[in-house]
């Protein structure tokens, strides 16, 4: 994904400020082997582009005064109650040095299978994204997680999916065994006690009638 920036000479509260008024958005690029560099981005093209997945979990490709350079996105500020991005923050990575980031997952097919599609029972997916790490190259945009094959009481961790290619997780002490994605579980049935004091309400009321 590609976006463009723009040199920026000027900082401070009150440069950011005339920037954000004139419908820029100050930032700033930093990491790898050059110096921090100030930059500004059009907020209207900025806006449409944080609303993309990948913008968030992929390899960008900055063009900065006619030189293209390759960058992730490390922080992002909006403001509390404005559609309006106050800062930005994007790090350079270098082709031959691993980079960390956390990937979406994007789970398909728990409806096809036999937990949800038999035994109609309710799938919770206990993370959204997974952090690894791997070369700028190997870096994918989303992992993709089969859920065709649940069944009634199971669980899905780590372990039983296979991360793309060159890709590998960030457990931080735990192992792919504990790290849970999935759980399958029962939908909560009707009490029966409340259905009985339902139906014992009802001539109580007729009786209160006469």
């Amino acid at each position: 994904m590609k976006f463009v920036a723009f040199e920026r000479s000027k900082q401070g509260t009150g440069a950011s400020r005339r920037l954000r008024n004139a419908g820029k958005v100050p930032g700033i690029v930093y990491g790898g082997e050059g110096e921090p560099q100030l930059i500004e981005l059009d907020h209207n093209a900025l806006w449409h582009a944080i609303k993309k997945e990948a913008f968030h979990s992929s390899v960008l490709d900055m063009e900065l005064a006619g030189k293209t350079a390759q960058v992730l996105l490390r922080d992002l500020q909006i403001h509390p109650y404005k559609q309006q991005v106050l800062h930005i923050d994007f790090q350079r990575v270098s082709a031959k040095q691993k980079i960390t980031m956390k990937i979406p997952l994007h789970y398909s097919g728990e409806e096809e299978s036999t937990a949800v599609k038999t035994d109609k029972c309710l799938v919770n997916h206990i993370l959204t994204e997974l952090e690894v790490s791997c070369l700028p190259a190997d870096l994918p945009e989303a992992i993709k997680v089969d859920l065709s094959k649940l069944e009634k009481g199971s669980t899905l961790t780590l372990k039983d999916i296979e991360l793309p290619k060159g890709v590998e997780p960030m457990l931080h002490g735990h192992s792919a065994e504990d790290t849970v994605l999935v759980s399958v579980v029962m939908p909560a049935a009707e009490e029966p006690e409340a259905d009985a004091a339902a139906g014992d309400a009802a001539p109580a009321a007729e009786g209160d009638k006469k």
